[in-house]
């Protein structure tokens, strides 16, 4: 599948695998990682990356998986076949620690039975056999070591050798003590010589006691004798430990014989401990690239989407760096893409991007691209790239590209993808060019995909009039000389030689000669790409800040649009309250009247009477008059204060205040927020107020306060993005006094962060910004403290 056979080593793949080796617990999983293999089964491709991805959803997001102890168990298992072989004590105690770590995890996964589906399959049908563990406790202790008790002639030895040694000490402690009151004994206590309990004694009286020397001193004036009667129970000892270390032995043997046909269950448990192995290295590495499991379809393309290098990825990490993205597609109706720029633009790097996270996906690894990337599955992976000259051989290096050009147009087809460096080097590029397209054209035919990089431009003109072949390049900044790293499909990209030339610091006039040697037309296709990437790189630019004031004009017009509706809504509110009060007046005044020509009616006319009921009538009219001039009067006498409610007086506008910053005042109007002079508002009782505007703006107000958090989270935004984002925080962070907010905006190279503190500089509500504690974040995140 792999064509030639280092490519793997020529893409990374191989140093991949190493960092994998690392999250290994045993030798077995590492074992297992050394095999693996970039495959093309979509099954089997789709149950491995699902697995992984599991696995790194539990180390993530879910308790800790019980894994304490892995040990070579299949190695244990083959000698367990052996009749008449037995398993020592540490080698028991391994099975046992093994097997409990295999049930810990069964029972782990039982408890979440549906929640991981790919790992559980990993011991599906596999029994739980507790008695092994049963039979193993009965024998072996916590630590791994006998019990005493395991047999009952064991427990009788051992209790036999315990009598012993009491005896044999009690026997020399009395012995010691007569040879001092005697002043036998050297300077010192009693010593173990050759694992026997002896007293030390002058030399000289060395013939006053029986029994047998070990050892004397340097000076030969002490020797170190065990006296006659212990030697005698130590013997006895002795012969008590040979008879247990036999019926230790017997003791395994049958052990050994009791497990002997639970070794095909041993394998498939050792099995589970080395797929979990694998399978949670392999995780723990997506978790250091960042790594994530993409859409996998059984078809030859593939849509990769903010895809990093991950070993470009680790290395720029550790230096605080951060990679930039790559956005590439391939597919029916772009099947090759042609990448031409700058020499160190990235293009070698984009092409093994990648071809090596092709590899990763197809060995069942996740790679660094967003979830939402899709890659196929590609039956054939053919790589040129680098000199593989041979002098065994007798390959030269256009020769070792040849040799490969010809299995390629031999050997490919439309699932084969090729990834081909510096297409077309090597030889005179008056030849090698046109032999370069015409290999490209036979791959065309044949609807192969895939990815070269060149600086030839018939190859550029050739990918631009081809239909199925798509020109790319990787961004140069030409103002200041310095790549970008992105790549852009739809167009060729110039090399820079003269402007790179001219940088380094070329003579001029060399650089002019050179240019009056090339053609006229190769300067102008030059010259034109040069400009066209410039313009590109100006409307792009010019695009951007078109979208983000567009983006600003929206959100002021629904704001507006919000705020008429409200505006309208309350007004129409307004006329109803009016005419309802203006009703009840009328209505009044009509009863009061009626009351009064009765009144009159029933005194006949008594002039005395009649001027009391007129007096009583002008006392009420004059009464309305003053509550209509007392509501419309504007109540300037009392101080305003937050909590108020007030209305507009050119609009009749209804809300409440939410702060007062000298003459200004900020006003609540349901979800909006206005802000007026203090001489265009006037104070009104909260009766006055509807009671649907009250309700409104309490649980505007409310639901606002419960659900601003003054924090905010802008890694990975584009910078206006960002800062409009932080634009619209700030401003509901100032009219909720608020006296802080925490943006984390990461590290990196640290652009976002000054874009960041550079903008809110502007703004006189920011009293000062200072960093996070170095434990917590540190430059990584910014505190704005509000005045």
């Amino acid at each position: 599948m792999l064509y030639p056979e280092n490519s793997a080593e020529k893409l990374g793949f191989n140093e991949v695998k190493e960092l994998i080796k690392a999250h290994c617990l045993s030798t077995m999983g590492q074992q297992m990682v050394s095999k693996i293999q970039v495959m093309n089964n979509y099954d089997q491709i789709h149950k491995f990356l699902s697995q992984a991805h599991e696995f790194k959803n539990i180390l993530q997001h879910d308790a800790v998986l019980p894994i304490n102890h892995f040990f070579d168990i299949k190695s244990l298992a083959n000698k367990v076949r052996i009749e008449g072989t037995f398993l020592t004590e540490e080698e028991f105690f391994q099975i046992q620690a093994s097997l409990a770590t295999v049930f810990a995890v069964i029972g782990y996964f039982n408890e979440r039975e549906g929640q991981y589906p790919n790992l559980e399959a990993l011991f599906e049908h596999l029994p739980i056999e507790k008695s092994i563990i049963k039979k193993i406790d009965m024998v072996l202790d916590a630590k791994g070591k006998i019990r005493p008790n395991a047999s009952r002639d064991l427990q009788e030895i051992t209790s036999g050798i315990a009598k012993a040694e009491q005896e044999a000490r009690r026997k020399i402690d009395q012995i010691f003590k007569s040879a001092s009151s005697n002043g036998w004994t050297a300077d010192g206590t009693l010593t173990i010589r050759d694992g026997r309990l002896c007293i030390p004694l002058l030399a000289e009286n060395k013939r006053k006691m029986k029994g047998f020397i070990h050892d004397e001193s340097a000076t030969g004036q002490t020797v170190y004798m065990e006296p006659e009667e212990v030697f005698t129970l130590n013997n006895r000892i002795r012969d008590l430990e040979f008879e247990r270390r036999r019926e230790i032995v017997k003791i395994l043997t049958q052990l050994t014989d009791e497990l002997r046909p639970y070794v095909p269950l041993l394998l498939s448990y050792h099995g589970l401990l080395t797929k979990l192995d694998f399978v949670r290295a392999k995780s723990l590495f997506a978790i250091d690239i960042e790594a994530e499991m993409p859409a996998v379809v059984n078809e030859a393309r593939l849509r990769l989407i903010n895809a990093r290098h991950p070993l470009l990825f680790l290395s720029f990490k550790k230096e605080h760096k951060t990679v930039v993205p790559l956005n590439v597609q391939i597919d029916d109706s772009v099947r090759i893409i042609t990448v031409s720029g700058p020499n160190a633009g990235g293009k070698s790097v984009c092409m093994k991007t990648v071809g090596l996270l092709q590899m990763m996906t197809q060995a069942g690894l996740l790679i660094p691209v967003d979830a939402s990337s899709t890659v196929g599955i590609f039956k054939q992976l053919f790589v040129d790239i680098g000199d593989d000259q041979s002098i065994e051989s007798d390959l030269s290096t256009y020769s070792a590209h040849l040799s490969k050009m010809k299995h390629f147009v031999e050997m490919a087809s439309g699932k084969t993808m090729i990834l081909i460096d510096e297409f077309g080097t090597g030889t005179d590029p008056q030849f090698g060019g046109p032999i370069a397209e015409a290999v490209l054209e036979s791959l065309n035919f044949k609807k192969v995909r895939g990815m070269v990089t060149t600086h030839y431009s018939n190859l550029k003109i050739f990918s631009s009039d081809t239909e199925g072949i798509e020109n790319a390049s990787m961004l140069f900044d030409n103002v200041h000389m310095k790549p970008l790293y992105q790549l852009e499909v739809g167009k060729p990209g110039s090399s820079y030689a003269f402007e790179i030339a001219q940088k380094i610091g070329l003579p001029p006039q060399v650089l002019n000669l050179a240019k009056n040697k090339i053609g006229t037309s190769q300067k102008k296709v030059d010259t034109l790409l040069v400009d066209l990437e410039r313009e590109k790189k100006e409307i792009y630019d010019t695009k951007v800040k078109l979208d983000r004031q567009q983006k600003r004009v929206n959100d002021l017009l629904a704001e507006n649009e919000k705020l008429k509706a409200y505006l309208e809504e309350n007004q129409r509110a307004l006329i109803r309250d009016a005419k309802q009060q203006a009703k009840d007046i009328i209505v009044n005044a009509n009863k009061l009247v009626e009351n009064t020509i009765a009144e009159i009616k029933n005194v006949q006319a008594d002039k005395e009477k009649t001027r009391a009921l007129r007096e009583n009538l002008s006392r009420e009219a004059q009464k309305n008059t003053v509550k209509q001039a007392t509501v419309a009067k504007p109540n300037t006498d009392d101080e305003l204060k937050v909590g108020d409610w007030v209305k507009l007086t050119d609009s009749d506008t209804t809300g409440q205040i939410m702060e007062i910053a000298k003459d200004n005042i900020i006003i609540a109007i349901g979800d909006l927020r206005t802000v007026a002079k203090r001489k265009r508002v006037q104070k009104v009782t909260r009766k006055e107020v509807p009671k649907e505007i009250r309700r409104s703006a309490s649980s505007a107000s409310t639901g606002d306060m419960a659900s601003f958090s003054p924090e905010i989270d802008v890694r990975g935004m584009r910078g206006e993005d960002a800062l409009h984002a932080i634009e619209k925080l700030l401003d509901r962070a100032v009219m909720m006094s608020f006296g802080s907010l925490k943006i984390i905006h990461g590290k990196g190279d640290g652009i976002l962060r000054k874009l960041i503190r550079g903008y809110l500089k502007k703004y006189d509500q920011v009293s000062h910004m200072e960093d996070e504690h170095a434990d917590r974040g540190g430059d990584g995140i910014t505190y704005v403290y509000l005045k």
